[in-house]
């Protein structure tokens, strides 16, 4: 359909749109006036990762349309965990460990929205303030009566559990009636009008929307993004080596900077959409580049995403390192780098450590493909017993694409 407000059409074009509970009376409201509009977050970790970006952009597109983004923060949904798309029980965190996971997951939040006490200046919210204040019977008699078994056993989440034999305790079932009240809820505390969510939400988002009619005679609305995955089906937020973290702490920005100049040539254009502030004439022209000079598209979306995610001269300076590793067979200052001692370190411990391998098994298994050099020699004896002398470096790679420093100490 063809829309009238700036939000949606924003969405549209940059690929976003999978499903709108209401289009039509989505695009009327939103062309009148600010809506409030929220994501959820579980603090499972300390930082969030890609798969979680295309949400964060989602708020971000809301922001730039001229409407409120609203952060929620599962402080109290994390302590029972979302069963969609997960075969176990998820480990219980401490009320300390998901604070500091909260507090950590911000900083990244704060490189992609303006917060403030503007009207549309995002805010961030915990729904344990609300959730944790609820007791057991009031949840029963005000929420509980909006949902039938019947209608919960029919969900995806909970199917899929159900048929592959894996047990899911009664504290997850209750997942999606909290995740329903606190839609319920952003609407009555911030007059948020819309959530907004991957494609494997909608089933909750649309709890959400009926028992905010329900309970409220109020009309609001659930939007979902498709699924994010790479041009070869795998998840958009892992890579050989594991989850691509969006905090430093947990992935240097080289590493998160080659993450995307390692994409699928496939993947340039839609990603630069999707993750990136370019103009759409620019992603159109250099989706367009052929043969070699896809690559400077990959630059470029590495570049743009990164600054977005780690700043300017986080970019730079990724792009900076590789130029001169790759082009010139030098040692880029931001890659990934352990120190050595007097003792040295195993070939294949050396690979685990850089990050190169998930585990030593892994490390032997590309040595003996004879994937990794030692100082673009080929190794293939996995207990190699590697000395660096102190204040010296010595290079360490896996393919053509991961390479990592050794210091001497």
């Amino acid at each position: 359909m063809t829309y009238n407000s700036t939000l949606l059409r924003l969405l549209d074009e940059r690929g976003y749109i999978h499903q709108v509970t209401d289009a039509e009376g989505l695009d009327a409201l939103a062309a009148k006036q600010i809506v409030p509009a929220y994501v959820g977050f579980d603090a499972t970790a300390p930082s969030l990762h890609v798969g979680n970006l295309v949400s964060i952009m989602l708020l971000r597109r809301l922001q730039q349309a001229g409407h409120k983004p609203v952060v929620l923060m599962g402080g109290g949904t994390t302590r029972i965990g979302d069963p969609t798309g997960k075969d176990e029980v998820r480990k219980m965190l401490t009320e300390e460990t998901i604070e500091a996971n909260i507090a950590s997951i911000r900083t990244a939040f704060e490189r992609f929205l303006t917060f403030g006490d503007g009207p549309t200046d995002a805010v961030m919210v915990n729904n344990h303030d609300w959730l944790g204040k609820l007791g057991y019977i009031e949840m029963l008699q005000m929420v509980g009566t909006h949902f039938t078994v019947n209608r919960m056993l029919s969900f995806d989440s909970v199917k899929l559990r159900l048929e592959r034999e894996q047990p899911m305790t009664f504290l997850e079932f209750n997942y999606m009636i909290l995740q329903g009240y606190d839609f319920r809820h952003l609407c009555q505390a911030q007059g948020v009008r819309l959530q907004m969510g991957g494609s494997d939400q909608w089933g909750n988002i649309v709890n959400g929307v009926e028992l905010t009619r329900r309970m409220d005679a109020t009309e609001v609305f659930g939007l979902t993004t498709p699924l994010i995955t790479k041009a070869d089906g795998s998840k958009m937020g892992k890579s050989v080596s594991g989850a691509v973290w969006l905090n430093e702490e947990q992935l240097p920005a080289y590493d998160y900077w080659q993450f995307w100049r390692n994409c699928d040539d496939r993947d340039v254009g839609r990603f630069l959409r999707l993750f990136t502030d370019l103009p759409l004439d620019e992603i159109s022209r250099l989706e367009a580049l052929e043969g070699g000079e896809i690559n400077d598209a990959k630059v470029v979306l590495a570049n743009e995403a990164t600054k977005l995610c780690r700043g300017e001269e986080a970019a730079r300076a990724s792009e900076a390192t590789a130029r001169e590793t790759f082009a010139a067979g030098g040692l880029g200052e931001d890659l990934p780098t352990i120190e050595i001692g007097s003792d040295g370190i195993r070939l294949g411990a050396a690979c685990t450590a850089l990050g190169f391998t998930a585990s030593n098994g892994e490390a032997k298994r590309k040595i003996a493909e004879g994937a990794v050099k030692l100082d673009d020699d080929v190794m293939n004896d996995p207990g190699l017993l590697i000395t660096v002398a102190a204040g010296e470096s010595r290079k360490l790679s896996l393919g053509k694409k991961k390479h990592g420093v050794l210091k001497g100490v």
